[in-house]
């Protein structure tokens, strides 16, 4: 419920808020007019010489804070949700690149424009508001709301964030997201391969070179014995060498999950989990036995399996579930645990990290862990990556 909808009189708070921005609306029209117009011609002027270009620049980057101010009072007094947009894009260091961003970037431009049609709306607002102040009590709510939506809709067409560069932002974000987990997972598969199988492999080939020195040695009862030994420390290793290729294959990619699909590859996680109660898995992807994207299936896969090694690991919980199910185009996930609780994404931790490869693809990634437990994440993915859309 929105805070006019909790005020019992029309002259409540988000009234007077209304009021104010209509009378600050003057003041700030009116430096905002003066800077732009005074700063921009003048850099106009001298664009042929070495500082016109420069000033420019700055006239407009000057433009765009009038802008940001813009949209902290249209979302204090107006109740507006506009987004604050991301930094100017500097393509190359430098004077000359910062001068080139500042000169082709939209929102400074649209900026320019406001500051303008600040200056006259804000004349008319401004004298309508005084007017019914002194002797239009009864229509004054009603006024308020209307130029409040002109004021609304001044902010949100002209110093809103643009969505493609929004949405391009966002890619450069997800990608840098993507190529940070890449990189983490490769150097743990190197690590893994470092410290486990290769070590493994490493000590196999030294005692399958020393059972071939005894036996190319004089053939005795003991050197035969002694080979025997080796030669079964070697079988050892192999069979822990062939364990843990397996292990870090499935941490790839499982091949359960590529032939039988999620349901069978996360009853298999399930199992492995060391909860003592045990983990209940319910998968309802449709009767048409219709799969997601593989990408989609992956991220699933090793979400659901880091989120059950936590609760293994931290959670104290007797009892897990995991809930997958299918909705239009969006596949769910649900884990929940009756543990302790506590579960937050901050930055660097585990969680952060999923919800970084999660977000990669335009899904969501919620946690509910009050103290005490129990705990809740729900996982939303496409149903489809949009390169697959596409």
């Amino acid at each position: 419920m929105t805070e006019e909808a909790k005020s019992p009189s029309p002259y409540g708070a988000p009234m007077w808020r209304r009021v104010r921005h209509q009378l600050l609306n003057l003041p700030v029209g009116i430096a905002g007019f003066v800077f732009a117009v005074v700063l921009l011609s003048v850099g106009v002027g001298l664009a042929v010489t070495v500082v016109g270009l420069p000033l420019l620049a700055a006239g407009l980057v000057g433009c765009r804070w009038f802008g940001r101010l813009a949209r902290g009072r249209a979302r204090a007094d107006l109740g507006s949700g506009i987004p604050e947009p991301g930094p100017m894009v500097v393509p190359r260091s430098g004077v000359a690149g910062w001068v080139i961003a500042a000169l082709t970037d939209s929102l400074n431009w649209r900026s320019v424009i406001y500051c303008v049609l600040l200056l006259p709306w804000g004349v008319l607002g401004f004298a309508l508001t005084l007017v019914l102040l002194v002797v239009g009590w009864p229509l004054l709510p009603w006024a308020m709301r209307a130029l409040a939506l002109v004021d609304r809709v001044l902010v949100e067409s002209l110093v809103s964030p643009n969505a493609l560069a929004e949405r391009v932002r966002e890619l450069e974000d997800d990608r840098g997201a993507v190529v940070d987990t890449a990189a983490a997972d490769l150097r743990r598969i190197e690590r893994d391969l470092h410290d486990g199988a290769q070590a493994r492999l490493v000590a196999l080939a030294m005692d399958l070179g020393l059972a071939k020195e005894r036996l190319t040695e004089e053939v005795t009862p003991e050197s035969m014995a002694s080979a025997a030994k080796m030669v079964d420390a070697a079988h050892g290793e192999v069979k822990l060498a062939l364990q843990e290729l397996r292990d870090l294959a499935r941490g790839i990619h499982p091949a359960v999950l590529t032939d039988r699909g999620l349901d069978a590859a996360l009853s298999a996680v399930a199992a492995r989990c060391t909860v003592p109660g045990g983990v209940k898995v319910h998968v309802e992807l449709g009767p048409d036995g219709a799969r997601p994207d593989s990408a989609v299936e992956g991220i699933a896969y090793f979400t659901v399996s880091e989120l059950l090694t936590n609760v293994s690991k931290h959670s104290g919980a007797r009892s897990a579930t995991v809930d997958v199910w299918r909705h239009d185009d969006r596949l769910m996930l649900l884990v929940q645990d009756d543990g302790a609780g506590g579960a937050t994404t901050r930055p660097g931790g585990g969680l952060a990290g999923l919800a970084e490869r999660v977000g990669a693809v335009d899904g969501v990634f919620l946690v509910e862990s009050p103290a005490g437990g129990p705990t809740s994440v729900t996982v939303e993915l496409p149903w489809r990556t949009r390169a697959t859309r596409a």
